[in-house]
């Protein structure tokens, strides 16, 4: 209420004085005294539109009875006005006829403004509108007008202004050809206004109601009919072509003053001219388009509405970054011509008050004291006091009565004007670019907003342009008020959501881009290998395609899937590339940052998936192949560093180290966990049933022929290159933890072992001192039991620490490669340690070089694997038992192995196929961790396990069932391999125990049965 008191009080105060309103010449004085007209309507209109209002003040009113036991004492004119203004505009237009004249006056001094600033794009290119090239000898002459704060206004506000304006004072219609023409202007050009955010108001619909109950007002109501025909036939198509000629219009302004950002002194105005014509026109389509009252909807779907945001940021950044350059320009301006120009002014004023007087002189004193001395020392400029003064002087001088009139002294109101803009260049460049280019408005038309997003993204020409949706949301804060700071979270929160949304897909789009190119490139490096893998063309066949043939271009103007995809990428990546960072509501988002992540969710998930790991049939891709894919997606991503300014590398470190571990940062497996799983799962389980042998001299595994072929070929997955892929692949971590997992199978056979000794333990510990005494020996030998799973489980243990072998020189080789320097100093490390060093600092050496692919004495994993397997109800002396008897077990139980027929030795393979060359390797590794836990001397039982397994062998010599002794020397030639895989042990020690003449003649006889087999 106390509002409406002071709005009518303030307008016939204004009558009274009959105060003089022009646009062009006291501006501020006509702008505001407009405003304040429509913003009462605005004001009024949307109240009307409450549709529980008098529900809302009843309850008020009962509410502040029970606060302060009385009713409020303006609710009864309250609940009046409620009535009054059901149909507020009628009910205003009866309160506005003693207002007329000065409205009238006001609104008519449009007529020099409003029809220039509403013209159509042919016009505007016509004029050459906005370009700074196309008269280059008067390229540095500042841009002039005598109504320069006009050329900058919102046409919004003016078609506002015109519309309710003339709504209010509507006989002036009759009786002034100029305010019709202005009237039947705004009309055509719109179907709605804006009364607040996204209130609209139909204009044509609201303004035939109106006037329809006026006598004789039907060529009124006719105009406004003829009118919104108008307006729905060609607003639309005018608009279109405006915003067409604006993109390129600030396209070209943009690009002379990124080259040339000097000229953004004497060329400010058509900077924030072209702003606020953009502005304008994004406006008008974004209120149209959610209120479209046309069939035909083309005209409100503008899929290139992005470029057009997306310059109007590119000159709001010119404008900020080179904010010093024009407050140099326009400090000079103001103290060396508009100082003397406006003294000129004042002095041949005939009249001139000694109040106005002051004014004017402080405006001279002002301006002449500036330097440019004051910009370079940094100095904060402040003319808010100067431009208060000039709008004081404007009020004074626009009454009837005042002594000075600005109606008798126009030059000077122009003059004052252009003066006051040259103000603003200096210390309110931010306050202007909210007032041209201003586009909070999107806040509330969130769907209008993200479905030009994505329209922008779907469009390839257009996504480069992605950028300005999320600069946008930085505008949204400009849109609160302090009067009601509750509404500052609700936006806030909106305008980060938005941001987080637009710069998320744009990076998933781009990834998508990324994803989609890695495919191709992908199938190219598969069908090169394919091509490569094929044998060498015979004689007589046509000459084979040169290498690169495939990517020779046979027409320029052929252009392939690739070929859109890399521009799509380089336009989107233009976009995230745009700006480093951007501040949305006292939040920072790096659009790189969202392209970083998604890159590594991606690149993780491509790597997993190229494994192509499929759970129920164990399929899985080979090491190489799969090596060959990920080097050919990031040489993709590498590419991206031509695009955007990231750190690609990191992403690799990121995404590889975390494959290299069991589970990634999201808990989910890498190729490390499915590789280990399936070698020790698929691989080496078969190798266990018998479907697979190693080959030392292939040093491989290899299918044997069975009756149930298997799915995959053992050999591809387990030669010497295969292996080396793996390393790679897996570094020396997921190599780690290949290892780590494999000797978790193997304590869990010894821990077998043990209990099998266990069971055995008073027979073996005769059989331990008795090796001397053959027939006692063989006694005891029968009470054995369980010696087949000895064997086997000691085989199992063998052809893991095989494989781990394998994998341990594959990862050797690799890091040769990639760290020689630092592989040759721990290599000389290990190979000189001292023997009297103390086992802990030795076993610290050996885990280092085991690390690094190292062949150790000892070791360290499986010396790790077995210690955890202690027992607390055994003593250390009884484990220290059990683990000599585990060897004299293994010992005495080698003879049996002849009478098996998988037994014969392949000097081809350089082994047995049923893996028993394996039992070296496992007898020797189990020895060494096993004493070493225990603190035994290994060298001494590994000599008492030659002894009584060459006692054993030697035995069954003597032997003459052929079905018992059929592989003989074939199981004698384990001890020659005993001997040569140990560090510990001696070809003299073994002559002492076993003849090499058995040996000799051994291998004499299993070469010459292959030969004979073969032949």
């Amino acid at each position: 209420m106390s509002l409406q008191d002071h709005v009518c009080e303030l307008l016939n105060t204004i009558d009274a004085c009959q105060v003089f309103f022009d646009i062009t010449v006291n501006f501020d004085l006509t702008k505001n005294y407009l405003d304040l007209v429509v913003t009462y309507t605005t004001l009024m209109t949307i109240l009307s539109r409450i549709e529980e209002r008098k529900a809302i003040i009843g309850l008020y009113n009962y509410a502040h009875e029970m606060t302060h036991g009385a009713s409020d004492r303006e609710y009864p004119r309250l609940g009046q006005m409620i009535v009054d203004y059901e149909n507020p505009l009628k009910k205003m237009m009866e309160e506005f006829v003693p207002h007329g004249k000065s409205l009238s006056d006001a609104l008519i001094s449009l007529q020099m403004v409003y029809p220039r600033r509403n013209l159509s794009a042919d016009q505007w290119r016509n004029a050459q509108l906005l370009s700074l090239i196309s008269a280059p000898s008067t390229m540095l002459n500042p841009a002039q007008s005598d109504t320069m704060p006009c050329e900058y206004l919102s046409l919004d506000a003016m078609e506002k202004w015109i519309v309710f304006g003339f709504i209010l004072c509507h006989a002036v219609l009759n009786s002034d050809a100029a305010a019709l023409s202005l009237w039947k202007l705004a009309l055509q050009s719109s179907t709605c206004l804006c009364l607040f955010r996204d209130e609209v108001f139909h204009i044509h619909k609201a303004a035939e109601d109106l006037f329809v109950n006026i006598r004789g007002y039907n060529k009124r109501i006719n105009d406004i009919r003829e009118c919104k025909e108008q307006a729905l036939s060609h607003a639309g198509s005018m608009h279109r072509e405006r915003r067409k000629f604006l993109r390129s219009a600030l396209k070209e302004l943009a690009t002379v003053l990124a080259d040339q950002p000097g000229l953004l002194g004497p060329k400010a105005l058509f900077v924030f001219m072209a702003l606020s014509f953009a502005r304008d026109e994004i406006i008008w389509l974004l209120r149209h388009a959610d209120n479209i009252q046309k069939k035909s909807t083309d005209d409100f779907i503008d899929k290139h509405i992005a470029e057009l945001i997306f310059y109007m940021e590119e000159l709001r950044a010119h404008v900020r970054k080179y904010g010093p350059v024009m407050q140099r320009y326009y400090v000079q301006y103001l103290s060396g011509f508009d100082a003397v120009v406006l003294n000129e002014l004042v002095q041949n004023l005939s009249v001139c008050p000694e109040d106005e007087s002051i004014i004017m002189s402080s405006f001279v004193n002002t301006m002449t004291s500036l330097s440019v001395k004051q910009v370079e020392d940094g100095e904060v400029f402040d003319f808010r006091g100067m431009r208060l003064d000039w709008f004081r002087l404007q009020a004074y001088t626009s009454v009837s009565k005042a002594s000075l009139g600005i109606a008798d002294h126009k030059e000077l109101g122009k003059m004052m004007n252009t003066i006051i803009f040259h103000t603003k260049m200096v210390d309110s460049l931010v306050e202007m670019l909210v007032e041209t280019s201003d586009l909070s408005i999107f806040c509330f038309y969130s769907r209008a907003f993200e479905k030009m997003f994505q329209q922008c993204l779907e469009l390839p020409s257009q996504s480069r342009h992605s950028i300005c949706f999320p600069l946008l949301c930085t505008h949204f804060m400009s849109c609160t008020h302090e009067l009601c700071p509750e509404e500052r979270h609700h936006i806030g929160d909106r305008s980060l959501s938005l941001c987080n949304m637009f710069l998320d897909e744009m990076a998933k789009q781009a990834r998508n881009l990324i994803t989609d190119i890695s495919r191709h490139t992908h199938t190219i490096t598969n069908a090169v290998n394919k091509k490569s893998k094929k044998a060498t063309g015979k004689k007589g066949e046509p000459e084979r395609e040169k290498p690169g043939v495939e990517s020779m271009r046979k027409n320029r103007l052929l252009v392939t899937n690739l070929d859109k995809l890399h521009t799509a990428l380089s336009e989107l990546c233009f976009s995230i590339n745009y700006v480093p960072n951007l501040a949305v509501w006292e939040h920072t988002f790096t659009p790189r940052e969202y392209l970083t992540s998604h890159l590594e969710i991606r690149f993780t998930k491509s790597i997993v998936g190229m494994t192509m790991y499929n759970q129920a049939t164990q399929e899985i891709a080979k090491p190489s192949e799969l090596l060959t894919s990920v080097r050919a997606y990031m040489t993709v991503l590498q590419s991206i560093e031509n695009y955007v300014t990231i750190d690609i590398t990191r992403v690799f470190n990121n995404v590889l180290l975390q494959q290299t571990q069991h589970l990634d940062s999201h808990g989910e497996p890498t190729i490390t966990s499915l590789y280990t799983n399936w070698y020790l799962e698929t691989l080496l389980r078969q190798v266990s049933n018998g479907h697979i042998a190693y080959f030392p001299a292939m040093k491989a595994f290899v299918n044997l022929p069975t009756e149930n072929e298997l799915t995959f070929n053992a050999e591809e997955y387990s030669d010497i290159s295969e292996m080396r892929s793996l390393s790679e692949l897996l570094g020396p971590y997921g190599m780690k933890f290949l290892s780590e997992s494999l000797m978790w199978h193997i304590s869990s056979q010894v821990a077998e072992l043990k209990k099998l000794v266990v069971e055995n333990m008073e027979v073996l510990t005769q059989m331990r001192t008795s090796f001397d005494k053959p027939d006692h020996m063989a006694a005891l030998f029968k009470k054995l039991t369980s010696v087949d799973s000895v064997l086997k489980r000691m085989t199992i243990i063998g052809v893991i620490l095989s494989f781990r072998s394998l994998a341990q020189e594959a990862l050797r080789d690799v890091l040769s490669c990639h760290i020689p320097f630092l592989v040759s100093s721990v290599e000389d490390f290990k190979d000189h340690i001292p023997r009297e060093t103390d086992m802990k600092v030795a076993m610290n050496v050996y885990e280092l070089s085991s690390a690094a692919g190292l062949p150790c004495e000892i070791d360290p994993a499986l010396v790790v694997a077995l210690s955890s397997q202690k027992s607390e109800n055994i003593s250390p002396e009884e484990e220290y038992k059990i683990a000599c008897l585990l060897m004299v077990f293994v010992a005495v139980s080698l003879p049996t192995l002849a009478s098996n027929v998988m037994s014969q030795y392949s000097p081809a393979i350089e082994g047995h196929c049923n893996n028993i060359h394996c039992l070296a390797k496992a007898i020797n590794q189990i020895a060494a961790a096993l004493f070493t836990i225990h603190k035994g001397s290994i060298e001494d039982r590994l000599k008492e396990f030659l002894a009584l397994a060459s006692s054993s062998l030697l035995k069954i010599g003597q032997e003459t069932d052929k079905m018992t002794t059929r592989n003989r020397e074939s199981v004698y030639l384990l001890l020659d391999m005993i001997v040569q895989e140990s560090p510990f042990l001696t070809m003299d020690l073994l002559e002492s125990c076993f003849p090499y003449v058995l040996l000799r003649n051994a291998y004499h006889a299993v070469y010459k049965q292959s030969i004979s087999a073969n032949a």
